[in-house]
């Protein structure tokens, strides 16, 4: 809570960020290497694989950055992840900011979910205090929209199984490159059904 607190006093203080100057135009042709696994416009159709499309650019692009850090420093710095690892290292700074302008340009594409747990509900607005579980709207809105000048990522309609690798992720540290380690603190206090109950709701979100 103490993070969460930090990060968005630090919010108020600061003027609007430079935006990305991405062209779309141009980031559609090199995301066509990213289809296969991210989908033309950006709407994975295979779960474990994130949509991109209507993402925050400014979020896209810091992505990219740490997973090309990472590539380049052995793990040491960013986000690790051996398959992106290679994609980013191919990529200059302007190709960076034009694939993710296409992609922020996108819409997503978000698939009725059924049988939502409620317990997903429950931590995704109100949080569990007696476990220090700070509430997911708190950082990504009603809607899953996050907090673009935050750096707190659109998360509504994301895929389910996506959203479990990622909480999982966070949990054990296996990703570190979160603001203050504010979703490391978060997901190292979730179980296993919390994780999945969250999933569920987190993408039903339109």
């Amino acid at each position: 809570m103490k993070k969460l607190a930090l990060a968005l006093s630090v919010l108020a203080c600061i003027s609007l960020p430079a935006m990305a100057e991405g062209n779309a135009e141009a980031g559609k042709t090199k995301a066509i290497v990213c289809s296969a696994c991210h989908g033309v416009d950006g709407n994975s159709m295979i779960d474990m694989y994130p949509k991109l499309a209507g993402q925050q650019a400014t979020y896209l692009i810091k992505q990219l950055h740490d997973f090309r850090s990472a590539a380049k420093t052995g793990g040491k710095e960013g986000r690790n992840d051996p398959i992106m690892g290679g994609m980013a290292l191919m990529l200059s700074d302007q190709d960076i900011e034009d694939v993710a302008a296409y992609y922020s340009s996108q819409t997503k594409i978000v698939v009725e979910v059924k049988d939502i747990p409620a317990l997903g509900e429950q931590l995704y607005k109100g949080g569990d205090m007696t476990r220090g579980i700070t509430a997911c709207i708190a950082c990504h809105g009603p809607e899953g929209a996050g907090v673009e000048l935050a750096g707190f990522p659109a998360i509504g309609g994301q895929h389910a199984n996506y959203l479990k690798i990622q909480l999982n992720k966070f949990s054990d540290t296996n990703r570190n490159n979160d603001l203050n380690g504010m979703m490391q603190d978060i997901a190292k206090k979730l179980t296993s059904d919390d994780i999945e109950a969250l999933s569920s709701y987190i993408s039903s979100l339109k």
